[in-house]
């Protein structure tokens, strides 16, 4: 493959680089220098400007603009670079940063378009969240690599690098914390992740378990036998399974017992082999809780503990059992734990600032 070529353009006024208008189109003379790889600009040169290309071939032109123009626009205001579509090719102007990060948003659709996939604008909202968040994201592998497809026909797949480095932990490791904020996609991923598993034979049931725990109100009496009793705790279990495989699918599973959603208290006593387990809400637990639940671990098994240690339902001054085994088995190698922050989040675009807001005035307050 061809080195790509890039192109510097000075301008003779340092002033110009605070305009508003896009670099490539400010006006006066200048002097353009082709790069190849590996070249040098002197160090007293003013900050230049990149120029690339990116081939495309038949119709991925129009599918990478999107209707209207909507992906391109959303890149150009995203990165700060300019697209100028061209015949068979799409020129990225803009500073190194700028023009990278076009680059490699571009290139992660064509990637996507060439599997036979349609192009979304969650897609390019995906992407565009990736490569600011993390110089040298993997863009196409982020979009490419479904965990698992719905039973709509929506993929399942890392939207952020957190979630790329979690899922990557979740298939070479036994044990896995992963930790972070609401919004995360914590439960999601586990839930798709062991659904997969289930899928590919790897393990031959899925236990599901959460500590049963009233988040800061007393509900008082519940109608109903033991399991009508706990059901409204579990049903966000419930919830990601159903929008996953359907709630058809979901009830056959649980007929078969292939699928247990179960409270953490009846985990006692169990030695569970040959299973995908997953503990949700982890920060629910107390210590004791959370040893007996990691020894329910047999062989031929996996487990995922999730959980956000910001959001505690434990009687004040107990402490939680996610922080204790957090704190407890850092340091063996064979227990991987992820945390995802801030910039994981992928709820509507509101979250991310609630929990910046709260976070903030947490902080103040310590």
């Amino acid at each position: 493959m061809a080195r790509p070529a890039y192109f510097i353009l000075a301008f003779p006024s340092p002033s110009r680089y605070d305009s508003p208008i896009p670099r490539a189109q400010s006006t006066g003379p200048r002097v353009s220098v082709c790069l190849e790889a590996g070249e040098i600009v002197a160090s007293d040169a003013p900050q230049p400007e990149v120029r690339c290309e990116v081939e495309v071939v038949g119709d991925e032109l129009r599918e990478v603009l999107g209707q209207q123009d909507l992906y391109l626009r959303m890149i150009q205001e995203s990165t700060g670079a300019t697209l100028r579509p061209g015949s068979g090719v799409i020129a990225i102007c803009g500073e190194a940063g700028q023009a990278r990060a076009a680059e490699q948003v571009l290139r992660g659709m064509l990637a996507l378009l060439r599997q036979g996939r349609e192009l979304a604008a969650a897609d390019v909202r995906y992407a565009l969240r990736a490569v600011q968040r993390e110089d040298g994201a993997d863009v196409a592998a982020l979009l490419t690599e479904p965990i698992i497809i719905t039973q709509r026909g929506a993929p399942v797949r890392a939207k952020t690098p957190g979630q790329g480095r979690f899922i990557q932990a979740a298939r070479r490791s036994s044990l896995v914390f992963c930790v972070g904020p609401a919004g995360t996609g914590k439960t999601y991923l586990a839930m798709a992740l062991a659904l997969a598993a289930l899928r590919d034979k790897q393990v031959s049931r899925i236990v599901l378990t959460r500590p049963i725990i009233e988040a800061g109100e007393r509900l008082g009496f519940l109608p109903g036998d033991i399991l009508e009793k706990v059901d409204p705790y579990l049903r966000p279990l419930y919830d990601a399974l159903q929008d996953i495989i359907g709630a058809d699918k979901l009830a056959r599973h649980r007929q078969r017992g292939t699928i247990e959603v179960v409270p953490l208290a009846y985990m006692r006593g169990r030695t569970i082999n040959d299973a995908f387990l997953v503990l949700d809400e982890a920060q629910n637990t107390t210590p004791p809780q959370m040893k007996m639940a990691l020894t329910r671990l047999g062989l031929g098994s996996r487990m995922i503990v999730t959980g956000d240690v910001t959001q505690s339902d434990l009687p004040e001054g107990q402490e939680s059992g996610l922080r204790h085994g957090l704190r407890l088995l850092s340091d063996i190698p064979e227990i991987e734990i992820c945390r995802l922050g801030e910039a994981d989040i992928v709820r509507h675009d509101l979250v991310q600032r609630i929990v910046q807001a709260y976070e903030a005035a947490s902080g103040q307050t310590r």
